[in-house]
């Protein structure tokens, strides 16, 4: 088989099943598992995939900047932000990470219900200027990008605190490789947060799944919950159903 062909291949069976195993792939075309690899490295450096450990994924689009974020499916995310909100009880403590979905969940929240929400996003913090919640923001050196706080002054912080439920943002999610974010700093931020929550949700639309982000937040296990639109492909949904996962819809 011509390299062009393989990597016409390649590309098909990227769209096709959201991953690349480079064994399983050699086997099936009797070729050396070093021809596939080198295939993968040559088209990852050319922008075409991703390589990841043992195969490859599909490139995470970029992602816009927050101001322009704000103005993606914002009828999905206040709809995912109500039905997130909806899972809140008074007087827990909650842990909301930064993103556009989740100032929806912020603006969701009743005014008038008690609770501590702990927050590392000024952006965040400022949508909750007239709840009757108590409100902790977290400092530390602004990731303009996200527009949160990171480095070594956050994670400090993060290590003194404990919440009932966590709601984490991140750019994709993969049934094998997990979730992840494109920022290492911030990334190690949501770890941190992850360790210290009691549960925490996710609110998934659809662009974020069977993708890969070059840094690992999380495992399917960590993850008590997806918050996902109605018209969600089920088939898309079943191995986070498998894994026991609860999947919300709104």
């Amino acid at each position: 088989m011509l390299t062009t062909q393989r990597r016409a291949l390649i590309s098909a069976r990227l769209s096709r099943d959201g991953e690349i195993v480079a064994k399983r792939l050699a086997d099936e075309l009797q070729l050396s598992e070093d021809t596939i690899r080198r295939d993968l490295r040559e088209m990852a450096a050319e922008g075409l995939l991703k390589r990841v450990h043992g195969g490859a994924l599909p490139l995470t689009p970029a992602l816009p900047d927050f101001a322009t974020r704000q103005e993606i499916a914002g009828n999905v995310k206040r709809r995912l932000g109500r039905k997130a909100a909806g899972l809140v009880a008074p007087r827990q403590t909650i842990f909301l990470d930064g993103g556009t979905s989740n100032a929806e969940i912020a603006r969701a929240l009743p005014r008038e219900m008690r609770l501590t929400i702990i927050t590392h996003s000024p952006t965040i913090a400022a949508e909750l200027e007239r709840h009757e919640a108590d409100v902790i923001l977290i400092g530390g050196r602004l990731y303009k990008h996200s527009m949160v706080a990171t480095g070594a002054a956050a994670l400090a912080a993060i290590t003194a605190i404990r919440v009932d439920i966590f709601f984490l943002g991140v750019t994709a999610i993969h049934p094998v490789h997990g979730f992840s974010t494109g920022d290492y700093e911030e990334a190690a931020v949501k770890r941190a947060i992850l360790g210290q929550a009691a549960d925490t949700f996710v609110i998934a639309t659809a662009e974020k799944f069977d993708a890969a982000s070059p840094h690992h937040v999380a495992n399917a296990e960590d993850i008590a919950g997806l918050i996902v639109p109605e018209d969600m492909n089920d088939d898309a949904l079943g191995p986070y159903r498998d894994k026991g996962m609860a999947l919300l819809s709104a």
